[in-house]
């Protein structure tokens, strides 16, 4: 599996080759080929091939594949067409159980062994896009799978729920608050926010990066190559930030030694989850460091 972050997540159809071939040339960390909502049901079958052999071509951006939901026709099928050494990860949306997800692992486990591949290998990233998907992330979050990080769906969310999904998102945000407070409940990773679908809102867009950041979020499913830019300075710790970031891991490590586990920096009190906090900002400029990003 590719080393990526997760700030900006594309989805292209899976059988636009001209589209696909262009989602891989832009900055995003990466790309989701569509089998689902972008792929009309009388193409879903014969796309999977065509995903398939876009995996097969050589590139340097990580490739997950969205499947469609579990209770559908295809989902099955799709995960079999798709599991190889060359691809990253599944998007699997509209999750909504721990038996749902358990069954889902096992297939993939078992086409893993079946290809020669270390199981766990390929990454799982499940959509919360229902009332029941939200009732159940708790359990799902402490089902012990292979699951780094969920993500979150607003356009069947708000369907399922028959809620207004306004330009300004404020009803969204006791889903998101849970969506946080869930991953860090199960010890994973900050959640993954949903698509912003009013692509020429420019200002807006940068509005919502900015809002579910500020909640706990570490990245941003994208639809369109103009968000890919602003999601990814949203998701990224400043210059600044980061030089705060290291001096206060720095300054208390120093006095750590000593045996101090409270201090001021610049007049700034430190002590371990203000540490703890400048940590993660430093790993994850460490990591887009590592990767290049910054």
């Amino acid at each position: 599996m590719r080393e990526h972050a997760h700030r900006t997540y594309l989805f292209t159809p899976g059988n636009h080759p001209r589209r696909v071939e262009k989602a891989f040339t832009l900055a995003t960390d990466v790309v989701i080929l569509d089998l689902e909502d972008a792929v009309a049901v009388a193409e879903k079958v014969k796309t999977r091939d065509i995903v398939r052999e876009t995996l097969a071509k050589p590139r340097e951006t990580a490739a997950f594949v969205r499947v469609n939901a579990y209770d559908t026709p295809f989902c099955y099928g799709d995960i079999c067409a798709v599991v190889c050494p060359e691809l990253d990860g599944i998007m699997l949306p509209k999750l909504e159980s721990v038996a749902d997800l358990k069954s889902v692992e096992w297939l993939i486990a078992n086409l893993e062994r079946e290809q020669g591949m270390e199981v766990g290998t390929i990454d799982l990233l499940p959509i919360i896009e229902t009332a029941k998907g939200a009732a159940n992330l708790r359990d799902m979050v402490l089902a012990g799978s292979r699951v780094k990080r969920f993500a979150f769906g607003a356009g069947d969310y708000t369907r399922d729920l028959g809620m207004d999904w306004t330009m300004e998102e404020a009803e969204l945000l006791p889903i998101r608050s849970e969506m946080v407070l869930a991953s860090r409940l199960g010890g994973l990773e900050p959640p993954i926010d949903t698509v912003y679908i009013h692509i020429k809102e420019h200002d807006l867009f940068k509005q919502s990066c900015d809002t579910v950041r500020a909640l706990g979020f570490q990245g941003k499913l994208c639809i369109h190559p103009d968000q890919i830019g602003p999601a990814n300075t949203a998701f990224s710790p400043t210059a600044d930030s980061i030089a705060w970031s290291e001096k206060i891991v720095a300054a208390f490590d120093e006095a750590e030694k000593q045996g101090v586990a409270s201090i001021q920096v610049d007049g700034y009190f430190v002590d371990y989850p203000i540490v703890e906090k400048a940590q993660r900002t430093v790993d994850l400029a460490n990591v887009l460091r590592k990767l290049g990003k910054i």
